[in-house]
């Protein structure tokens, strides 16, 4: 059943309960009697055959034209942040073409098997943001990123920043191809990253869609629309027994600087009960500590 709740009422839902935001949150205790999130918990991810963490290093901070914040960090660095959230925890990360990150991730992680870990990566399909000029078909793509990131298969492969309400049409090709790279065992599962609400709602009705990566957070900022437009569809596809991913937790960053706002938004996205994973492009360890700690302080419903 479609949820028809005002904006306001979303913002109030989340803000309940967010206290002792004075204190810094690797020393906020859990409360005795409830049950708290954990941030490295391993959840299903929709009917996949995938089991992830339920947080999510994304790579794609700023990214575009295979760069992003992360790569401008420098090789050291980003492969220290890699190795880093996987010794705390996390098992799943976020790569795309477009992002540039693909080489540094089996280096950083050098020495634990493949299975102890999941990578999702996208595959652009559309006009700029690449250097090249051309598209080559996915499973050409696809078979570059398993040499890039030295495996045998990719746990997730997407099409990346899809918008038209129409997508499943006009990328059908590009589906079956990506589905006989399944076949043979180079992809695990396969989805969509959504841009528009439009876009949104055709990945909830097509049966080719196993996970959606979905903007949300409490605020609408940098989202397909309004929390109470795209709830309901999120709740459809979850439903559906498809994976969402929940991106752009923190407002693609705008949220940094503001305790509070941070915390209800990591509060609303948990409890929502429609979103498996936080895909969030921390910079640093102390942002992966200050997110986990956060999501720490959440009860479940």
């Amino acid at each position: 059943m479609r949820m028809k709740l005002r904006r306001r009422e979303f913002l109030h839902r989340t803000t309940l309960g967010v206290g002792g935001l004075m204190v810094a949150p690797h020393l906020v205790a859990a409360r005795p009697g409830a049950a708290y999130f954990d941030p490295y918990e391993l959840v299903p991810l929709g009917r996949t055959p995938l089991k992830v963490s339920r947080f999510c290093l994304g790579t794609g901070m700023r990214g575009g034209g295979r760069a992003s914040n992360h790569t401008r960090l420098g090789k050291e660095a980003f492969e220290r942040l890699i190795r880093g959230a996987f010794d705390r925890g996390t098992r799943l990360f976020d790569l795309a073409d477009l992002y540039g990150t693909h080489p540094y991730v089996i280096p950083a992680l050098k020495g634990i098997a493949r299975d102890r870990y999941q990578i999702v990566t996208k595959v652009w399909w559309m006009p700029g943001g690449l250097p090249e000029p051309e598209r080559p078909d996915a499973d050409v793509a696809v078979r570059r990123f398993l040499r890039e990131l030295s495996t045998d298969y990719v746990d997730l492969v997407l099409l990346h920043c899809v918008t038209s309400a129409s997508w499943p049409k006009d990328l059908r090709r590009q589906m079956d191809l990506l589905s006989a790279m399944k076949d043979k065992g180079h992809i695990r599962a396969l989805g969509v990253s959504c841009h528009s609400l439009a876009a949104l709602e055709a990945a909830a009705a097509e049966p080719w869609v196993e996970s959606v990566h979905t903007r949300i957070n409490p605020y609408g900022m940098s989202m397909d629309g309004p929390p109470d437009a795209v709830v309901p569809v999120l709740q459809k596809i979850h439903a559906a027994g498809k994976g969402v991913v929940g991106m752009k937790i923190m407002g693609e960053g705008r949220l940094r600087t503001d305790d509070e706002r941070r915390d209800a938004s990591v509060k609303f996205a948990l409890t929502l009960g429609c979103v498996d994973v936080l895909n969030v492009g921390c910079e640093s360890l102390a942002e992966i500590d200050d997110l986990a700690a956060r999501v720490r302080k959440v009860a479940r419903v």
